[in-house]
């Protein structure tokens, strides 16, 4: 994408300046040309971190939004798909063609999602071009490190470019070991810079080792799509960095699950290591973390605002629903002894006493919070079935109660509308947990991994494994695989399709989506950025 780096290397901190330097003397005469050092100089501490600032917000629109990240991790894997009911969420078929595998090179969310993460990658290699603190280049360093990273797993290869190149050449390109290697060198080069100070919200040492702990998981992936390996060294790294946070004690379990995904998450998850702070009550142009619910409730889910509660569209397969252990759709009962508290509430409070919405996952009658039973728009009863049309595409009187719902962040009422104030979770510390537990797996420390997880299950109310296979070749949900158990612990998440990959079973069918082809382990690279960018390249078969 050399013409989009171009603006975004040399307009942007041009803007920057222009914007910041209303105190600051610029003797720049008509047709003069400003260098590098004088733009720095011209920006102060102050304004290198404004441009610091600008790089955190472009977080928002491919982290936190329902068609961006999200969309290509989950609509894509067995925890999410968004049917067509009627005329609702059709769309031209994008997002029946995520969840089926049938996209193409020109598919609006893959070329948005390329573009946004490279906005994140050269507005932070911007903060670097003007004399930033120690500091400020590790937390700038470690969001560009992120966009790689995000890049590399989507697309297999990412633009690069250093403060002082060249404007005139196309970004070069960095793909497969090559690319995460780098990667990893950025993070370690930045760990010892990363204020101890800092809190969840910004870069921070123990989110840096996070992401070296994914990029070490994933490393023979990035190597290999089709067969990924792991090497014994790169496992014990994993395993390093993951009980360096564990034995921290700076985290632990948050005794209410979905107080994690809450309107006060900021202030009761024990877990969150790296988040972004959605802001209630604050205007963003950018859908916000409030698209988790609204993407998923039906329009009568909430009766004070009735009809325009929700968006009636993202649902999930009853396959991984039943990979909590359930034997189909059920309700919990007050005999039940260890409940699996991850799959749903039975109350929590601010939402179940405001609208009767219960976190988790949503099945059958739905009722509003004085306990009356809930209609759709055509009448019927609005009790939300298993079943999904087999080709996504839902007719008849019931076609808007098709498809199991899933209300994870728990709904902000008093800013229904959005902003919400619920954070969004990047970074969790049961993830930190589950990649140690895979990596010893992986080493053939079957029962340390085993420990791990059963305290993560006693944690959330589930009964103790007694065996764990990584994972079942022949069942992308079989329950009891530490695959499945990353699944109930971090769904809807933005994790799935890369842990799929990594398991080797994302080629495989499951619910609506048959057998696929090779070259969907990864996205194709945008036709725009090819044109735009002669140092990337098509990925195979597209």
């Amino acid at each position: 994408m050399r013409s989009y780096k171009k603006i975004k290397n040399a307009l942007i901190p041009v803007f920057a300046i222009i914007a910041i330097s209303g105190c600051t003397k610029l003797d720049e005469k008509l047709n003069s040309s400003l260098t590098s050092t004088q733009a720095a100089s011209s920006l102060g501490a102050e304004g290198t971190g404004l441009l610091l600032k600008a790089a955190y917000a472009d977080l928002a629109t491919p982290f936190t939004n329902q068609d961006q990240v999200f969309s290509l991790e989950e609509n894509t894997s067995d925890e999410s798909l968004v049917p067509t009911r009627g005329g609702d969420w059709d769309d031209n078929g994008v997002w029946r063609v995520l969840h089926n595998h049938t996209w193409n090179a020109d598919h609006g969310q893959i070329l948005s999602v390329f573009n946004n993460l490279n906005k994140l990658n050269f507005d932070a290699t911007n903060v670097l071009a003007f004399n930033p603190t120690a500091g400020q280049a590790a937390e700038a360093r470690f969001l560009r490190a992120m966009s790689l990273y995000y890049l590399l797993d989507l697309y297999g290869q990412y633009p690069f470019r250093n403060p002082g190149d060249n404007l005139l050449n196309a970004p070069e390109v960095k793909s497969g070991s090559d690319g995460v290697n780098f990667i990893i060198s950025e993070l370690n080069a930045v760990l010892p810079d990363l204020d101890s100070s800092n809190g969840n919200t910004v870069a921070n040492a123990d989110a840096a080792k996070v992401l070296l702990m994914k990029c070490y998981l994933q490393k023979g992936a990035f190597a290999n799509m089709a067969a990924p390996t792991f090497d014994p060294a790169d496992m014990q790294q994993v395993v390093t960095l993951g009980n360096s946070i564990i034995n921290s004690g700076k985290y632990s379990y948050t005794p209410n699950y979905f107080d994690n995904f809450s309107v006060n998450n900021g202030s009761l998850s024990k877990e969150a290591i790296f988040a972004y702070p959605n802001q209630s009550g604050v205007s963003v142009n950018h859908a916000g973390v409030e698209g988790r619910w609204n993407m998923t409730l039906h329009y009568n889910s909430y009766t004070p605002l009735n009809p325009n509660a929700g968006w009636n569209g993202f649902s999930t397969i009853s396959d991984f629903y039943n990979s909590f252990g359930v034997n189909g759709p059920t309700t919990f009962s007050v005999a039940d002894s260890v409940i699996d508290h991850r799959i749903g509430e039975r109350y929590y409070p601010g939402a179940t006493n405001v609208s009767g919405q219960k976190p988790g996952f949503l099945v059958g009658q739905q009722y509003n919070e004085k306990g009356e039973a809930l209609k759709d728009r055509k009448g019927n009863p609005l009790a939300y079935t298993p079943a999904i049309a087999a080709n996504m595409i839902e007719t008849g009187p019931n076609l808007e109660v098709t498809g199991i719902r899933v209300l994870k962040y728990v709904p902000d009422y008093k800013n229904y509308g959005g902003p919400a104030g619920n954070w969004l979770m990047i970074f969790r510390y049961p993830d930190v947990v589950l990649m140690v537990a895979e990596a010893m797996q992986r080493g053939g420390d079957d029962a340390g991994a085993l420990a791990l997880v059963n305290k993560l299950r006693a944690a959330r109310g589930a009964a103790p494994l007694t065996t764990m296979p990584l994972v079942n070749p022949s069942n992308v949900d079989d329950p009891n695989t530490l695959l499945a158990e990353r699944g109930r612990e971090l769904y809807w998440e933005s994790f799935r399709r890369t842990d799929l990959i990594r398991f080797g079973v994302y080629l495989k069918p499951w619910g609506l989506k048959p057998n696929d082809d090779p070259k969907n382990l990864l996205f194709p690279v945008p036709t725009q950025a090819l044109a735009a960018n002669p140092n990337l390249k098509q990925n195979p078969g597209y």
